[in-house]
């Protein structure tokens, strides 16, 4: 830390209660009042170093001489610097550092402590020494924390102004070409969480990072941070790095900022003890000064800026600015994020699904385009998969949705309407494939067994059986809690795709066939093992298919079974194309004389008898 030493006298005061008294031997001739603290002095000194001192001896002085009596009560820094301004009128030695420089050239200031009462007064003693501590980056910070002291005299004297162009000047460069010691970096490795919590990067190296400054602006109060930040981003620094430090700012003074969105979750920092009211100012301070930019701010820490807006019961512009940035950049966010609990007493359901629809209404607003495409009827898996551009913002967003929406149905209290809201927000060419929102759909039928046949068939609805995939055809095939006629349709579809697989086999086979025909001779191994790759996967896709007939078989004759007690169910053959059983038997057998052969090499048994 920087100082200077001036005078070279021992120290000529001792206290007595709430006074001062020289000990010098000659008895004292001027009273000076401080706050609650008296000071028995002599006029030679004082008045041969201060104009207003001067003036003011003058102007109490009586003729016979006597004592005469001042009150200071307000000198910048009270007592305590005034105590240093009269060791210094006396010559004793006094030590100027950065933490009593400011205070020292405000009180002198105020005391008319100028050249024209002495040379090498003590206003171009105090001023010399802060253009020396604006070269160095912690004596500036410390400089500036005690500008709050004495900050009406501070800003006269544009001494913070100079401090924070001085900071926001470093903050900008890198320490190591100015050799500047860092603070922060040695203050335990920044009590207020490492910057490893906030951002994924160690900061063991801090003059590799652009963080290194962040603890230290953190120890300012809000005003004088909020200046230095503008400054910085003035300055030029990176808009990410700002909202870095922003974040890290709030961080120190709100605990809620440091806690997961679990419920269960109760690790947190130490933080200092702020009052709600406090912090709640706080955030909607900080909350204005981030960046616009997308990106700029990480949705996980705008998620829990919003969650602890809501906690504080911040204003509704406060709210409202969060969500639209969340809105803006949903697609960088973490399911685990969106989690944010109910606040009050009076709520429903467990999470807040308002918030998150808010948020999703936004971020489509943005990214829908007016007009889409209808999807085709029949798509196979592997095209649908290839053309669909899985990194796309709305892909993206459909992923995390329908993660969300299979957490939340969990919850006994969210009902149907709030449900399907959220589904139907994202459109249906968003989902490459429906597997996501048919394990949410699955989840809220386990957790809500109560729903009416209507709304089971209503909730269904939500997803498209065409895209499913070979797995969650396979599950939902066999699951109890859909609708008959969505097991059905399941059916209808896989069978229908297998249908158009196979034929696209045959298609290539065939053209394998020809080609080897007109190349003679040439060649011939790698036709021979691509005709038995080709042979073995036709026999593959056969057996798929004779095993969804199978199935396709079992629940026609379940809905025979059902059509003796309730008829409306006989409407669903007809509906799917299906046929009568005398079609359908005449029909298979026919087809069973055509691929008895295929058949009995595949498994050793004919079709009839698979059937």
């Amino acid at each position: 830390m920087a100082f200077m030493k001036l005078g070279s006298k021992s120290e000529p005061f001792r206290r007595e209660g709430q006074t001062w008294v020289c000990t010098t031997g000659l008895p004292s001739d001027v009273t000076i009042e401080v706050g609650e603290i008296s000071f028995l002095l002599h006029k030679f000194p004082l008045l041969s170093r201060s104009g207003l001192l001067k003036k003011l001896i003058a102007e109490s002085s009586k003729e016979d001489g006597s004592s005469c009596v001042l009150q200071l009560h307000d000198v910048p820094g009270g007592a305590k610097t005034f105590k240093d301004i009269t060791r210094f009128c006396y010559g004793v030695k006094l030590e100027i550092t950065s933490l009593n420089v400011v205070s020292l050239r405000c009180a002198a200031e105020y005391l008319q402590m100028t050249e024209n009462y002495g040379e090498g007064n003590l206003v171009a003693q105090t001023e010399a020494f802060l253009n020396e501590i604006f070269s160095n980056w912690p004596d500036s910070i410390k400089a500036l924390e005690t500008c709050e002291e004495v900050q009406p005299f501070a800003e006269d004297l544009h001494i913070v102004s100079r401090c924070i162009d001085s900071l926001a000047m470093k903050a900008c460069s890198d320490p190591n070409l100015f050799h500047w010691p860092v603070a922060g970096s040695n203050c335990k490795q920044n009590q207020a969480d490492n910057s490893a919590l906030w951002n994924g990067i160690s900061s063991e190296k801090p003059s590799q990072l652009h963080d290194w400054w962040f603890y230290d602006v953190s120890l300012l109060s809000l005003s004088l941070y909020k200046r230095l930040i503008i400054a910085i981003e003035v300055k030029g620094m990176k808009s990410e790095v700002v909202a870095a430090s922003l974040i890290y700012y709030l961080r120190r003074f709100l605990p809620l900022m440091n806690r997961q969105s679990s419920f269960t979750d109760t690790s947190h920092a130490t933080i200092p003890n702020t009052s709600e009211a406090d912090q709640r100012a706080l955030l909607e301070e900080i909350v204005e000064l981030l960046p616009s930019k997308r990106g700029v701010t990480s949705s996980k820490h705008l998620l829990r800026l919003l969650r602890t807006a809501m906690i504080l019961s911040a204003s509704s512009s406060c709210k409202e600015n969060l969500e639209k940035r969340v809105g803006a950049q949903l697609d960088q966010a973490a399911l685990v994020d969106l989690l944010i609990p109910n606040m009050g007493y009076s709520v429903e359901t467990l999470y807040d699904i308002d918030c998150i629809q808010r948020i999703l209404d936004h971020f489509m607003s943005i990214y829908q385009p007016a007009s889409v495409a209808a999807s085709p009827c029949i798509i196979e898996q592997g095209a649908l998969i290839a053309g669909a551009d899985a990194l796309t913002p709305m892909t993206m967003v459909a992923n995390l949705v329908d993660g969300y929406l299979a957490e939340v149905a969990s919850d006994t209290n969210l009902n149907l309407t709030k449900f399907q809201a959220l589904a139907v927000a994202i459109p249906d060419y968003a989902r490459p494939l429906d597997d996501g929102i048919y394990h949410a759909i699955d989840v809220y039928l386990k957790v809500h067994p109560w729903l009416t046949d209507s709304e089971r068939e209503q909730l269904c609805r939500l997803m498209n059986c065409q895209k499913l995939s070979l797995e969650a055809s396979t599950h939902a095939a066999q699951n109890e809690r859909l609708p008959l006629r969505v097991i059905v349709q399941v059916l209808f579809f896989e069978q229908l795709r297998l249908r158009t697989s196979i034929s696209g086999w045959f298609f290539v086979s065939d053209n394998l066939e020809n080609g080897q025909h007109h190349s003679g001779n040439f060649g011939l191994t790698n036709s021979d093992t691509r005709q038995g790759e080709t042979a073995e996967g036709n026999e593959n896709l056969r057996e798929r298919l004779l095993d969804l007939e199978k199935e396709c078989s079992s629940i026609r004759n379940e809905l025979q079974k059902l059509t003796k007690t309730k008829k409306s169910w006989s409407i669903f053959p007809k509906r799917f194309g299906f046929r009568k059983k005398s079609d359908f038997s005449n029909h298979k057998e026919s087809n069973s004389n055509d691929t008895k052969t295929s058949s009995s090499n595949t498994n050793g048994k004919p079709d009839h008898e698979n059937g």
